[in-house]
This record gives structure tokens, sequence and C-alpha cells, in this order.
């Protein structure tokens, strides 16, 4: 069986601007989208998502094909749908599927 893949980490912060430039400043790595609430940076192995804590919690986000199976999906402005859920310790967890 098909083991299931991380796609990104989802890291709050209270300025995403300072914080983009601090991890291009610090890593090699790329921006692949950047705006006042939220950037994500792409690494060589996995992708870096930096949030505003008031609009989406920290997480890390699973590819699945069958989101629907772990709730109501949201359809995100990139089009993908996501569903967040808390694993027994309360850690969110975004179930994700690019459309």
């Amino acid at each position: 069986m098909k083991k299931d893949f991380i796609d990104h980490l989802a890291l709050c912060t209270d300025d995403i601007k300072k914080s983009v430039d601090w991890y291009i400043e610090n890593f090699h790595c790329e921006i692949l989208y950047q705006d006042d609430s939220w950037a994500m940076l792409e690494f060589e192995n996995i992708k870096l998502a930096l949030v505003l804590p008031e609009q989406h919690p920290f997480h890390f986000a699973v590819l699945k094909d069958d989101v629907e199976n772990y709730g109501i999906p949201i359809k995100h402005r990139d089009g993908s749908v996501s569903v967040y859920i808390k694993d027994r310790s309360g850690n969110n967890i975004e179930v994700l599927r690019y459309d």
C-alpha cells in the first residue's frame, strides 16, 4: 500500500512579509505564493505555509483523494479542497486534495 504524502506544514506568524523575508534570507527556498494573509514557500522536499493565526491554525497537510470521508470540504482560492481535523492529542491536520 502506498504511503500518504505530507504536502505542507503551516506555521503561524504575526507578519507574513517579515517572515517570508526571514526564510528567504536564511534558507534556499522559493516563494510559490504571497499576500498579506498567507504565503507558501517551497523547499526541496516539502512546502511551508506561513499563516496568520486568526485565519488558519498551525497544521500539517496530508494529501488524500477521499477528502469527503473526513467531513465537508472547503474550497480554497488556489482550487484545492480540504477538511481540518484534529488527531487524538488535539493537533491540527488538513486533509487536502488539489482538484
